[in-house]
């Protein structure tokens, strides 16, 4: 479904990321893994997909910091001749109420889950008008639809995601590139883990489904999205979340 196709998935080293990166190089992809400090982690993923035949590496750069990218797009469009497909998955959390988060953390979420975002389109743009194609999805949250208390810079970040790809869409739909955004709810990820049974027990009562969802969900929509099938599907956002928004 995805053969000869070339995509950067952002964050792949573990979570949604990896997940993402494994389903699309299943699907015949080759994958760029980025990474930012977990480069163990991410070579792990590359050497997953290339011990079952597949093509991919593992490439560090911070989505925060432009120059970073500017090199990483360099590198692949040198090594690779294009980019098909781009999830923008890569993300931090610094929860806190607002009275406690200070400038820093509020700082932080928005570099990389906002910011970081920006910098991959602006790259990645600029390959995709020259090729008249491409897939690019983003990543955002249930937060940044519905909002949720101690996570105004998450929200706030996950919230632009959003403005951004409906904006995007309208900028580069007329040259046959699509421009979505996956919207997960709770998701069984290491993020997900440490919090308490209070906790996922409330969240749960807020999900007509009455369960947290696998990052299998995320992943099946996300390359659903990167295929031909959702050629006539652009600036939407696919909610992942088992009702919970509605």
């Amino acid at each position: 479904m995805l053969k000869d196709k070339v995509a950067v998935v952002t964050g792949a080293s573990r979570g949604l990321g990896r997940e993402i990166a494994l389903k699309l190089a299943e699907l015949g992809a080759t994958v760029i893994v980025n990474y930012c400090g977990s480069r163990e982690k991410a070579e792990e993923v590359a050497a997953m997909i290339n011990e079952k035949g597949g093509h991919a590496v593992a490439y560090q750069a911070n989505v925060a910091d432009a120059e970073s990218i500017k090199e990483m797009f360099s590198y692949v469009i040198k090594e690779f001749k294009r980019v098909d497909i781009l999830v923008n998955n890569a993300g931090i959390n610094r929860d806190n109420l607002i009275l406690k988060m200070s400038e820093e953390e509020f700082d932080a979420v928005i570099d990389t889950d906002l910011k970081g975002v920006f910098n991959c389109l602006k790259q990645v743009s600029r390959i995709m008008l020259k090729q008249k194609s491409g897939r690019i999805i983003n990543i955002s949250s249930v937060v940044g639809v519905m909002g949720n208390a101690g996570q105004v810079n998450y929200a706030a970040a996950k919230a632009g995601v959003i403005g951004m790809t409906k904006s995007l869409a309208r900028e580069l739909g007329s040259r046959g590139i699509t421009v979505n955004a996956v919207a997960p709810g709770f998701i069984e990820t290491e993020m997900t883990d440490v919090l308490s049974d209070a906790v996922k027990e409330n969240a749960l009562t807020q999900i007509p489904l009455k369960k947290f969802g696998k990052v299998e969900d995320v992943a099946e929509t996300v390359a659903f999205l990167a295929s031909d099938k959702a050629a006539y599907i652009t600036g939407q956002t696919i909610h992942v979340d088992g009702g919970m928004s509605m």
